[in-house]
């Protein structure tokens, strides 16, 4: 199984947090033969948050592509056709993230491994 993992669940995965990381997530992103991948939207999402305070993820601050690839979790960059099936995504969902993660779940064929029921919307396959 190919997955995307959000920014939460990324984040509920580094700190080892099994309380808020559900059983199913940890269990496909701990799947040898699954491939987790992570957005550069998350990347991006991480750092806007930390520095507006959102957010404390100094342990990840400069660190967050050797700590993927540690993981051995893929990058997923972000690419034209991704930025554009983003934009013209259809209803009143704000959230650029959220609108990045469901657009290159749609566009590669990915498991979104999210919370967010509202993704459910947006005809991609979500695991939690």
């Amino acid at each position: 199984m190919k997955l995307l993992l959000d920014t939460h669940a990324l984040l509920w995965w580094l700190a080892g947090d099994a309380r808020r990381l559900s059983r199913r997530a940890r269990a496909a992103i701990a799947e040898p033969h699954h491939v987790a991948h992570v957005s550069a939207a998350s990347a991006w999402e991480i750092a806007t948050k930390q520095r507006l305070g959102k957010l404390d993820a100094s342990a990840l601050e400069g660190r967050l592509m050797q700590v993927v690839a540690e993981q051995e979790f893929e990058e997923l960059p972000i690419s034209i056709e991704h930025a554009e099936r983003a934009g013209l995504l259809p209803g009143e969902h704000r959230d650029p993230f959220d609108r990045m993660l469901i657009a290159q779940a749609q566009a590669e064929r990915l498991v979104l491994v999210s919370n967010e029921e509202v993704f459910d919307e947006f005809g991609i396959q979500r695991l939690w």
